[in-house]
């Protein structure tokens, strides 16, 4: 069975997406170790803040519940 056109030019076209990938991947400004180390320690930070907030919340919440269903 032949090939359609579609199907004869993917090969083509694959290689030039990964060339523009590679030729966009070299543009990208890379941080440095210690940059990649404080960037690292800031998300963490904010993810435990978060989830301290979020529990404190959910506590509240809870126990504002709780005390209602009480009455």
């Amino acid at each position: 069975m032949p090939a359609t056109t579609a199907e004869a030019r993917k090969p083509g076209r694959v290689k030039a997406f990964l060339k523009g990938v590679l030729a966009e991947l070299k543009k990208v400004h890379w941080p440095t170790k210690k940059q990649l180390i404080n960037y690292t320690g800031v998300v963490i930070l904010a993810v435990v803040a978060m989830a301290l907030v979020i529990s404190l919340y959910d506590w509240i919440v809870s126990t504002l519940i709780q005390f209602l269903l009480s009455l």
